[in-house]
């Protein structure tokens, strides 16, 4: 559980930042947050197929918001990959 500690400090310094909720930051940070509850979640509940689903929903809007990101700044998108400690999609 030393990530969801990481995830702790890095929520404190969102906090800080209350007028960046909408941030393309925030919400990435959350939804990992959530990622990472939900997956913990499902290695004791194998057979729990709403969660599931729900966790593809969250998985797919982190990746769309990590595209976007991309995109537009791609400093803004190394810092927080490196930040939250995720892996870099693999590109075709």
């Amino acid at each position: 559980m030393v990530k969801n500690s990481f995830i702790l400090i890095i929520s404190q310094e969102q906090e800080e930042k209350e007028e960046n909720k909408g941030s393309v930051e925030f919400q990435v940070f959350s939804f990992t947050n959530k990622i990472r509850r939900l997956t913990s979640h499902l290695e004791l509940h194998k057979k729990d197929f709403l969660s599931q689903r729900g966790l593809q929903i969250i998985l797919g809007k982190r990746q769309r918001l990590l595209a976007y990101l991309s995109k537009k700044n791609r400093v803004r998108y190394k810092k927080l990959i490196g930040q939250l400690d995720i892996r870099e999609p693999k590109t075709r």
